[in-house]
C-alpha cells in the first residue's frame, strides 16, 4: 500500500467511476485498476462492486474512506512542514484557445504541485512565454514540439435534431445546414477546404471564438458545430456528436519550447509530464482498439 494507491482509491470513491478517477487523477484507466486491485489483495477485501454506470463502494471502502483522506492529508501536511522557502520560480506559459478547461486544469495543477514554489503565468500564445501549448501549425523555426493530446473532431448537434438519429453523418448533408462558425479552428479550416471542393457549403448562423459559447449555441438550436471529442463533451445530455463520413478531422496539440533552451526547472517538468500524457493516450488507445 502506498499513498498513490490511496490517492487513487479516494478519486474512485468519490467520483464513482474508474474512468472519471482516470481523468482526475490523469493516468490511464489500467493504472486506477490495478492500485484498487493491489489494495483489495493487500487488505484481502473487496472495496468496489460494478455496475453499469460505475462503482459502488463496500462497506470496507466506506471504512477505509476516511481513513485514507486523513492518511493522505498528514502526509501532505509533512512534506510542507519541512519544506524550506525557496524563492519564487517564475514561469509562463502561452495556452491557444479551445484547449479543455478539465485536462488543462490538471495539467497546471500537477506542474504546481511538482516544482516547488513555481509562479505560473498564464498568458495568450502570441506573447513573450517561456513555453506554449499550441498545435504544429504555430511551431516557429527555434522551438521543438512535444506532443500531449491528438483531439478528434466530430459534429455537434442539438438533440432532438433529424441528422442526430443516424450513426454517421456524410458531408452532403452538410449542405445549407445551419452551422456555428468558430474561429480560430484548424479543424473547421480543414473540413471548409473539403467542403469547397465538393462545392458544399452550410448557412453559418453564428460566428464566435470559444467551444463553450458554440456549445450552448447547438444546445439552443442555432444550429450545428465541430466539436472536440473530448470526456467533457461526450458526457453532455444537451447536444449529440456523430462522426463525418469521408473526412477524418484531428488536431495535435503539444507543448512547443524553445531548442536552445536547456530542459531544467519547469520546463523539463512540463515536457515529462506532456510526454506521460502522451505515452498514456497511445497506451490507451491500443487497449481500445
Amino acid at each position: 500500500m502506498d499513498l498513490r494507491e490511496l490517492r487513487y482509491f479516494i478519486a474512485v470513491y468519490e467520483l464513482g467511476s474508474i474512468s472519471a478517477a482516470a481523468r482526475r487523477c490523469y493516468v490511464a484507466q489500467p493504472s486506477i485498476s490495478a492500485a484498487i486491485q493491489h489494495l483489495e489483495s493487500h487488505l484481502d477485501t473487496l472495496l468496489f462492486s460494478r455496475h453499469s454506470k460505475g462503482v459502488y463502494p463496500s462497506d470496507s471502502a466506506q471504512r477505509l474512506y476516511p481513513l485514507a483522506k486523513k492518511l493522505t492529508s498528514e502526509a501532505q501536511a509533512i512534506s510542507q512542514l519541512f519544506r524550506n522557502k525557496p524563492q519564487p520560480m517564475p514561469f509562463s506559459l502561452g495556452l491557444m484557445r479551445s484547449l479543455g478547461a478539465e485536462r488543462m486544469s490538471f495539467l497546471l495543477k500537477e506542474l504546481i504541485q511538482s516544482v516547488e514554489s513555481l509562479e505560473l503565468s498564464l498568458v495568450n500564445p502570441e506573447e513573450p512565454c517561456d513555453a506554449r501549448i499550441i498545435t504544429p501549425a504555430y511551431l516557429r523555426e527555434d522551438e521543438r514540439f512535444q506532443p500531449i493530446w491528438l483531439d478528434r473532431y466530430l459534429l455537434a448537434l442539438p438533440a432532438g435534431h433529424s441528422l442526430s438519429l443516424q450513426e454517421q453523418v456524410s458531408l452532403e448533408e452538410l449542405d445549407n445546414l445551419p452551422f456555428i462558425h468558430r474561429s480560430p479552428c484548424d479543424a473547421l479550416e480543414s473540413l471548409q477546404q473539403e467542403l469547397r471542393h465538393r462545392k458544399i457549403s452550410f448557412l453559418t448562423r453564428a460566428n464566435i471564438r470559444t467551444i463553450e459559447y458554440a456549445l450552448g449555441l447547438v444546445s439552443a438550436g442555432v444550429g450545428a458545430a465541430l466539436a472536440p471529442d473530448w470526456p467533457e463533451t461526450r458526457e453532455r445530455k444537451d447536444i449529440v456528436l456523430r462522426p463525418l463520413v469521408d473526412v477524418k478531422l484531428e488536431l495535435e496539440i503539444g507543448l512547443a519550447y524553445p531548442k536552445k533552451r536547456a530542459m531544467e526547472g519547469p520546463l523539463a517538468c512540463l515536457q515529462g509530464l506532456c510526454l506521460r500524457r502522451w505515452e498514456e493516450a497511445g497506451t490507451q488507445e491500443r487497449a481500445g482498439g
